[in-house]
């Protein structure tokens, strides 16, 4: 069977206290990074800004994202998907983020949310690890 391929840019939101925010969709119950697909002819980086100012709320400039390089699993929420994902790391104190478009809910989590809370295997094999290096 082929499995598709979903592209999108996310995000390593990491704050002052070391907790990494995740994100949960509308309709779905599975936590991620927040992010996005791009639009036609969207960088990355472009994709990752406008996603985080329409989803959160958090308008950033280029220089306050530092490029993570790719990563690719299993979908959280498409059967038979891969995601392949461009991940950015992003330090902010405190923040002011809302969430808006297609948020249900967002968490700040630490290390020990991981075996509590449902979480896509992007973060959990990729992107998480990142943020809190054993």
């Amino acid at each position: 069977m082929e499995q598709h391929v979903v592209r999108v840019a996310a995000a390593i939101i990491l704050d002052d206290q070391d907790r990494v925010l995740t994100v949960r969709k509308r309709g779905t119950s599975v936590f991620m990074q927040p992010g996005g697909k791009p639009d036609p002819g969207e960088t990355a980086m472009d994709t990752i800004r406008r996603e985080l100012a329409e989803e959160l709320s958090l308008e950033l400039a280029p220089d306050e994202l530092s490029y993570l390089g790719r990563f690719v699993a299993d979908a959280a929420n498409e059967p038979d998907h891969q995601v392949e994902a461009e991940a950015f790391w992003v330090h902010v104190r405190a923040p002011e983020v809302a969430i808006a478009a297609e948020i249900e809910e967002l968490r700040w989590i630490e290390p020990a949310d991981l075996g509590h809370l449902p979480i896509a295997p992007l973060s959990t094999d990729h992107l998480l690890p990142l943020a809190w290096p054993t």
